[in-house]
């Protein structure tokens, strides 16, 4: 076999130098190197952003969401939505192990779901089978590669492949929703109602303890009954996440003028940064999770409005985001009756 580099910068084909995330083109031929993993693909869960970009291109269109999908593999070699940047992540058969791998706590046949991003994943799509829209999942016959640096998650016995799918996609989230806010701290959760934002508030919930405040902002008083029936949160409060000052007042009411201790975005649609930075307090932190997060908008727009608030980028991983994302549907009925109902 041929030898790779332990970040996959062997498959880079254009521009040379970088790593495969920000390359414009790689390999996806599935000849594999000696250090990568073949992966016989079954599912593919596209990032709520990137996948929401498609679904307007395609309008709504289903055989031109395909269309779209295959296009940006051709393009590619890899799932990297050239409006969004994003990718999304799969599930899939192991199918054959690198000779440099031997002795990996992996083995031919297992079942697993990719932890790293389908925008550096080298993929070919040889037929797409189903989309479904809804949930941003996509069933097809193809093939990956996952590098020696790629992390990934056995797929759980216990719970459904595309319910545990649709959670590992959004496992980031709340493993950070778990350790950034204090106990006493009031946490406003942007996009609340939704898949990486629900499980942020069960998270954030326990987090804040007793004397905390963890407050739920959805798009719609629909979306709000979710989290409510699942009673994850302790204020409930809808307004358009891209209305900068909609939101700054409504949390300025429901905490007397303190403002957000923590805030964490989720949404899937763009300009809400300013939203995010108003909602806090100046010496409060915020959690960019969302895909559709501008680096610029976020930086150029704090100092603009004089706020000296920390945030954060989200990062896709963070020790043990997998385990604590799955014990979530172990743990609460409500939340796994929730997203067995819309996800799996």
């Amino acid at each position: 076999m041929k030898k790779g580099c332990v970040y996959g910068v062997h498959r880079v084909i254009e521009p040379k130098g970088v790593l495969p995330q920000p390359a414009l083109k790689i390999d996806n031929d599935m000849d594999i190197y000696d250090n990568e993993i073949l992966i016989d693909v079954q599912t593919l869960n596209i990032d709520s952003a990137s996948f929401t970009q498609i679904k307007e291109e395609a309008g709504g269109d289903i055989e031109k969401i395909k269309d779209i999908m295959k296009n940006i593999v051709k393009t590619r070699g890899k799932h990297q939505n050239p409006v969004t940047g994003s990718g999304g992540m799969l599930i899939g058969t192991v199918e054959k192990i690198g000779s440099a791998l031997e002795g990996i706590d992996l083995k031919v046949g297992d079942k697993i779901a990719t932890l790293v991003s389908l925008s550096l994943t080298p993929l070919r799509i040889d037929e797409i089978l189903e989309v479904r829209k809804d949930i941003d999942q996509v069933d097809i016959k193809g093939k990956a590669v996952l590098f020696e640096s790629g992390i990934y998650a056995v797929l759980p016995t216990d719970l459904p492949e595309n319910l545990a799918l649709s959670v590992l996609d959004v496992a980031g989230a709340p493993a950070q929703a778990a350790k950034l806010p204090k106990l006493g701290d009031t946490v406003l959760v942007i996009g609340g109602a939704g898949k990486s934002g629900m499980l942020c508030l069960y998270e954030a919930k326990k987090a804040v303890g007793e004397n905390g405040k963890v407050i739920c902002l959805g798009y719609s008083e629909e979306s709000l009954e979710r989290a409510k029936e699942a009673n994850l949160a302790h204020e409930y409060m809808t307004a358009d996440a891209t209305n900068a000052l909609e939101v700054f007042q409504k949390v300025s009411e429901l905490t007397n003028g303190e403002m957000a201790d923590v805030t964490i975005n989720c949404v899937n649609v763009p300009n809400t940064e300013m939203s995010s930075i108003l909602a806090t307090k100046d010496d409060g932190l915020v959690y960019f999770f969302s895909m559709a997060t501008s680096f610029t908008k976020a930086a150029l727009g704090a100092e603009g409005v004089g706020k000296d608030t920390a945030m954060i980028i989200g990062n896709g991983y963070t020790k043990g985001h997998a385990e604590i994302a799955l014990q979530i549907m172990r743990d609460s009925k409500e939340l796994r009756k929730i997203y067995e109902e819309l996800y799996a």
